[in-house]
């Protein structure tokens, strides 16, 4: 039984914490109280009653700590890491982008970091109270940091596989989240896509984020364009992107790390990134 803290109650944190304390000691780390996790999952209903944490001076040193804010949350995050990391201890980054150790530079060292790609369709409809659409994926870097985290969710449905090239792992979910803002500004789920004109405007963003990713490193060929539309046109029509929901809901959204990151890192490499720079801009003056 490993000691776990999850920073982070929602949807993905809420999800993580309840399966996790099936079998592991579980802390989790929040905003506010909760009384327990009830998360509706494809295998039924399960509960759980993590050691619920609402002020970092009361965290203990854990052996792994899971951060699962959204990444304009960092700062919130780095909060609780004083209390939590041990020497031994590790950081696993359950965040949306490509910047997972940057975040946490300078608090933890970055072999001490593991970035984690979460694909685990969940909504929180209330504090503690998740629906999870489905098992859903995790996956880490190989090594002895990644076997270990994967060793974490074995008693669980959720699947966790490690990847010799997380750079082009991450690069390329970054290319279906960067299509997202399509999204948040029209209003409208994954149905947009079958509009041919709209899908230009995607395959556009995809096309800008496949050139900065090649210059990060990353094998994007730019077929990942079309296949960003067609995964969207084959997507549930009442699907809902996270950016999408968090402007409807009227909460922060992760602009930086979706859109601005490939302005940022194109700037950087002299690539022109003017599709993802105009609808960032265009989405962060509609929603104020």
């Amino acid at each position: 039984m490993a000691r776990v803290a999850v920073i982070g109650a929602g949807a993905i944190g809420g999800t993580i914490a309840a399966w996790l304390a099936q079998s592991h000691d579980v802390t989790l780390c929040a905003r506010s109280p909760l009384d327990d996790l009830a998360v509706e999952t494809p295998e039924g209903l399960i509960r759980a009653t993590p050691l619920v944490l609402t002020d970092p001076a009361a965290a203990q040193p854990v052996d792994w700590v899971l951060a699962a804010t959204k990444t304009y949350d960092a700062a919130g995050a780095a909060a609780w890491l004083p209390g939590l990391m041990a020497p031994t201890t590790r950081l696993a980054v359950l965040q949306n982008g490509v910047e997972h150790r940057a975040r946490f530079r300078g608090l933890v060292p970055d072999a001490h970091v593991l970035p984690a790609i979460v694909d685990i369709p969940a909504e929180r409809h209330a504090p503690g109270r998740i629906l999870q659409r489905r098992n859903g994926t995790i996956l880490v870097p190989e090594g002895v940091a990644g076997e270990g985290f994967a060793a974490l969710f074995v008693d669980t449905p959720i699947a966790v596989s490690t990847t010799a090239d997380f750079t082009t792992a991450a690069w390329r979910k970054l290319a279906i989240n960067c299509a997202g803002i399509v999204n948040a500004l029209t209003l409208r789920t994954a149905e947009v896509a079958r509009d041919e004109a709209v899908a230009d405007v995607i395959r556009a963003l995809v096309l800008e984020c496949c050139a900065v990713g090649r210059a990060e490193g990353a094998d994007m060929p730019d077929s990942v364009a079309d296949a960003v539309v067609a995964q969207n046109r084959a997507a549930d029509g009442a699907s809902m992107n996270s950016l999408h929901a968090d402007r409807v809901a009227g909460r922060p959204m992760e602009l930086d790390a979706r859109n601005g990151v490939i302005v940022r890192l194109g700037e950087h490499h002299g690539i022109a990134t003017p599709m993802n720079r105009a609808l960032a801009a265009l989405l962060a003056a509609a929603a104020g």
